[in-house]
Order: structure tokens, then C-alpha cells, then sequence
């Protein structure tokens, strides 16, 4: 059993992967395991842990050898309690479809723009960066 990011984790796209959510403070992966298993084999399990608190973030990431195990352990699982907290299962989405973080695309360059004024100046600074192959701040 390999326990990993939920990074590697939610990329994969092929029906196998779950989305364990509602997941008690007590819960480890070893746990999850054994609830998990007798759907299939359990390939992989990610357990993202939280920086600051040093706990799992209440959800996990449950990887199968099949999609029909998934989809068995889905039919059984969703709504199911665990240590006295009802689980959400259904099939992971993978990141790149869900996007980057809570911040709507759009918004990866607003800093920079609210920074440097319009856009105009904005290109200006990149293009001068570009043709002096060097930071301004920097020289």
C-alpha cells in the first residue's frame, strides 16, 4: 500500500480514484485501508495532512485497481459513517479541472496589474525585461 500527495493523487482521471470526504480526526490511512478493501484492492491512498495543524484535512483520496471496485466502493460507501461522521464518496475530479486553488483564473496576474497600473505599462515592463535580459530592480 502506498500512501501519497493529493497532488498525484487527483490527477488521475480514469474512474479508479475516490474523493473520501467528512473524515473524523482519528482517521489514518491504515483505516481507510480497511474500510476500503473489500470493494478491491486498494492501490493508493492520500491523506493531504494540514501545514499548520499537522492533521489530515478531513478528506482523502482512494485509489483502486478497477473502476468497477470504485464505483462498488461509491454504491456502498457514500453516506455510510465512519466513526461516528457520514462520508461523501464519489469519483475524483481531477485538478486541472477543478482549477488552481480558490482563485478564479482570471485573477493569477491581478496582483501585477493592481501593482504596476494598466495593462499598457504593464507589457512595457515585460517587453523592456525581455529585449535587456535583465530585472530593472536588479541593475
Amino acid at each position: 500500500l502506498k500512501t501519497l500527495s493529493s497532488d498525484s493523487m487527483a490527477a488521475v482521471n480514469d474512474k479508479r480514484t475516490l474523493y473520501v470526504g467528512g473524515l473524523e480526526d482519528t482517521v489514518t490511512a491504515e483505516s481507510l485501508r480497511a474500510v476500503f478493501v473489500p470493494f478491491g484492492e486498494v492501490l493508493e491512498i492520500g491523506l493531504p495532512i494540514d501545514q499548520t495543524s499537522q492533521k489530515h484535512k478531513g478528506f482523502a483520496f482512494v485509489q483502486f485497481e478497477t473502476a468497477d471496485d470504485a464505483q462498488d466502493a461509491v454504491d456502498n460507501m457514500d453516506g455510510s459513517e465512519l466513526f461516528g461522521r457520514v462520508l461523501k464518496v464519489n469519483v475524483s475530479k481531477p485538478q486541472a479541472l477543478k482549477g488552481a486553488g480558490h482563485r478564479p483564473v482570471w485573477e493569477a496576474d491581478a496582483d501585477t496589474f493592481y501593482q504596476h497600473g494598466d495593462k499598457q505599462e504593464v507589457e512595457e515592463e515585460v517587453v523592456e525585461k525581455w529585449r535587456t535580459g535583465r530585472d530593472e530592480a536588479a541593475a
